[in-house]
């Protein structure tokens, strides 16, 4: 047997996605022009699925820390911080990051998917056990995978369920919850005031995974459990820097005394390659901005009421009702969102197209996301697009037609 055989059923999917117009999943940005346009197909277009939250990519100050990183200390690391050792920039990021977060230390990670591998395999080993949110990104999954411990999942959001699996749950070993601060498909918050209450019952250790949410959520931008005012509540967070920061990279933070000691004991931080100078020094001038300039996270939230409030006068269904730089629209099968998603690009805007098995409850969705850089008349133009496309079930006729 051909181990790809395994692929067939992927390939024949993909097959019909292609039959419907262009390949949703590789949409090739032929010129960045800004952090809201792009050339794409030939055509200028509106991007709103790039997760750009603060539209910090092309900050001048950025850019020139950067280049100044590529020229003094190269193009890369060309090995992990406890084979290679720590470049001075390293240290610079974690020391300004763990001051912006309020919290006594900081881990930088190559990538947010490994700050998460590395962050769930680190914390709970085979005697433990993690309570994970139903609609935790893949990520959390495979680092609790990672991990060895023992996984229950609660439903998405409910306090009460937690509660009552808490309560069945086996004595021994330690206990991890966790959350995400604005969860990727459908923008909607963890209600953590509620899951705090349950913490203060069962004495758990709690993780936050604020990658949506950091930059975006609370009076320091620092996310969802800044907003609620209960940062001393949680005991971890954990993020990427390829949303608000506009570069790459994942962290992870927290106020334990033993928190140091977890670069010895994560994998995905020990045996991989260390961040880029380039990409560490564009990350620490993006920190600095949005400490520097709340007026980012005033015009992002500004932006996500504006496409939000636009969708519902649509009469669209969207993924919540909460307002987030995640605006996700419901769509009535896979065949009319390819269809729709297509209109969408020829007509001038890009979005995320989120098909099963990588969206909750098997939805279809076509999913924007917001950026402090659009303009109004480009957060109207998305809507009177969706309303020509969308709202006009144009889909429907395309799928069927």
């Amino acid at each position: 047997m051909d181990l790809l055989d395994k692929l067939e059923g992927i390939a024949e999917r993909h097959r019909r996605m292609k039959a419907l117009g262009v390949e949703a999943i590789g949409v090739t940005n032929e010129k960045i022009i800004s952090p809201t346009r792009a050339i794409i197909e030939g055509r200028e277009t509106i991007l709103a699925g790039t997760n750009n939250y603060m539209g910090i990519t092309f900050d001048p100050d950025c850019v020139a820390a950067g280049q100044k990183a590529l020229a003094e200390f190269g193009t890369g690391t060309t090995g992990s911080r406890i084979a290679n050792g720590s470049f001075a920039l390293h240290a610079e990021l974690e020391r300004e990051f763990a001051a912006f977060l309020n919290r006594r230390h900081c881990i930088v990670f190559t990538t947010g998917y490994q700050a998460n591998l590395g962050m769930m395999s680190g914390l709970a080993g085979p005697r433990d056990t993690i309570y994970l949110d139903a609609d935790s990104h893949s990520s959390i999954y495979d680092g609790c995978t990672l991990s060895g411990a023992k996984l229950v999942r609660f439903r998405h959001n409910d306090a009460a369920d937690l509660d009552k699996r808490l309560t069945r749950g086996e004595d021994g070993g330690g206990r991890l919850v966790v959350l995400e601060g604005i969860y990727s498909m459908l923008g909607d918050r963890a209600p953590l005031s509620d899951f705090i209450e349950v913490k203060r019952k069962h004495g758990f250790q709690l993780l936050v995974d604020e990658a949506h949410s950091f930059g975006v959520l609370g009076p320091h931008g620092r996310g969802l459990a800044d907003e609620a005012g209960l940062e001393d509540e949680v005991d971890f967070i954990v993020g990427t820097f390829s949303k608000s920061v506009g570069a790459i990279g994942g962290f992870g933070a927290g106020n334990h005394p033993y928190f140091e000691y977890l670069r010895y004991a994560m994998r995905p931080y020990m045996f991989t390659a260390s961040s880029s100078p380039a990409s560490i020094a564009t990350s620490l001038a993006a920190i600095r901005k949005l400490a520097a300039e709340p007026q980012r996270r005033k015009k992002l939230t500004e932006n996500s009421a504006r496409l939000f409030a636009g969708f519902k006068a649509l009469g669209l269904e969207l993924g919540c009702e909460e307002v987030s730089p995640v605006v996700a629209v419901r769509c009535p099968d896979e065949p009319s969102t390819v269809a729709m998603w297509n209109a969408l690009l020829k007509a001038g805007v890009y979005v995320n197209i989120a098909l099963p098995p990588g969206t909750p409850n098997k939805l279809c969705l076509l999913r924007c996301s917001v950026s402090a850089a659009h303009t109004e008349e480009e957060i109207d133009r998305i809507v009177a697009l969706f309303g020509a496309v969308v709202a006009q079930g144009h889909g429907r006729k395309a799928a069927n037609g």
